[in-house]
C-alpha cells in the first residue's frame, strides 16, 4: 500500500508540473485527477477460495468454542445480533452484551439481525427500521459501531425491505440458500458479485446436524470464477434451537481445512473490497429465479 501511495504521490506531482507550464487543459487536469483519485478505490479481483463465515441468533457458544478457533487461525467472521428468543434472560445459552462488545474488539465484525428475530414479509416492513434501530442503539450503548450488514431472519426475504436497509445504511446482507432450495437441506449457491443482488446474498451452506463433512466441502467448493462461498452458522452448540445445531468437533474440522487448503476467510463487510455495494441488479429475483428453473429441470430432465 506504502508503494501504490508513493506512485500516485508521484503522478500527483508530475501532473501539477505539467499544469503549472500550461501543458494540460483545465479539462484534462480534471479528468486525469479523477482518474488517478478513482484508481485508489479501485476494487481488488476475487480471488478464488474466498470464504465468508457468519454466525446468526446472539448464541453463547459462538463466544465459548467459536471465537477462540477463529482467533488461533486468524480468521475474520460476522456475528449477526438478534435479542429475540431467550436472549434477554438466558444468559447461560446466549451473549452477554459485553462478550459481544469484546467480540468487536476482536475484530470480528458485529451485524444486525432485528430486535426480536422478525421474519421480514412485505407485512412487517413497516416494522422493521424500528427492528434494526432497538438492536443497533443497544450496540452503539456498548461501544459497537453501527452495523452496515445485517441478516435476514428466518431466511424470509422481500424486496419490499431493501430501501429501509439502505437508509439504515446497511450495505450487504445475507440470506439462506431458500428459495432456489429448500430451507430443511441448508444447502445454497455460492454469491455472485453484479447478478446476485448485495441485499439477498446466498448462503452457499447453512450448517446443520445432518450436515457432514462433504456438505461442507461441496459448499466452500463453489469459491472460484468470482463467486464467493457465504457460509451461515449457528450455535456451536445450539442447544436451544438443535435443528441448526453445529457439533463444535465438526466445526473444528472445518476451520482446519479452511486453514490447511488456503481459504481467504473474512467477515461480510470485508466484501467491500471487492464488491461495489452500489450496484443492483435491475431485477433482484432474477437470479433466484433462474437458479431455480435450473435445478427443477436437473430433477426432471426433458425427455
Amino acid at each position: 500500500m506504502t508503494a501504490i501511495k508513493k506512485s500516485h504521490a508521484s503522478f500527483f506531482s508530475r501532473l501539477r508540473r505539467f499544469s503549472s507550464f500550461g501543458t494540460l487543459t483545465s479539462m484534462l487536469r480534471t479528468f486525469l485527477l479523477a482518474l488517478a483519485c478513482a484508481s485508489l478505490h479501485a476494487l481488488e479481483p476475487i480471488p478464488d477460495k474466498l470464504v465468508v463465515l457468519t454466525f446468526d441468533d446472539s448464541v453463547a457458544s459462538q463466544f465459548h468454542i467459536v471465537r477462540p478457533i477463529l482467533k488461533e487461525n486468524g480468521f475474520n467472521a460476522t456475528f449477526f445480533i438478534s435479542e429475540g428468543f431467550g436472549f434477554p434472560t438466558n444468559k447461560t445459552d446466549y451473549l452477554t452484551w459485553e462478550q459481544i462488545a469484546q467480540l468487536n474488539k476482536d475484530g470480528f465484525e458485529i451485524g444486525n439481525h432485528t430486535r426480536d428475530h422478525m421474519s421480514v414479509t412485505k407485512q412487517t416492513v413497516p416494522r422493521l427500521k424500528e427492528q434494526i434501530d432497538v438492536v443497533n442503539r443497544h450496540l452503539a450503548e456498548h461501544g459497537v459501531p453501527k452495523p452496515v450488514s445485517f441478516s435476514w431472519p428466518g431466511n424470509g426475504i422481500t424486496p419490499e425491505a431493501f430501501a429501509i436497509l439502505h437508509e439504515m445504511g446497511i450495505r450487504f446482507a445475507r440470506r439462506g440458500g431458500a428459495p432456489e432450495y429448500p430451507y430443511e437441506q441448508g444447502r445454497g449457491f455460492a454469491f455472485e458479485p453484479g447478478i446476485d443482488h448485495p441485499l439477498l446474498i446466498p448462503s452457499a451452506g447453512d450448517s446443520r446436524p445432518a450436515w457432514t463433512f462433504e456438505d461442507f466441502k461441496r459448499a466452500v467448493a463453489q469459491a472460484k470464477n468470482g463467486r464467493i462461498a457465504v457460509l451461515q452458522f449457528h450455535g456451536v452448540p445450539d442447544n436451544e434451537h438443535p435443528w441448526v445445531n453445529t457439533r463444535p468437533e465438526l466445526f473444528r474440522d472445518y476451520i482446519k481445512y479452511l486453514r490447511d487448503e488456503h481459504f481467504h476467510v473474512l467477515a461480510l463487510r470485508d466484501l467491500a473490497r471487492y464488491v461495489d455495494a452500489d450496484k443492483w441488479p435491475e431485477n433482484p429475483m432474477a437470479i433466484i429465479e433462474s437458479r431455480q428453473r435450473t435445478l427443477e429441470a436437473t430433477k426432471s430432465p426433458a425427455p
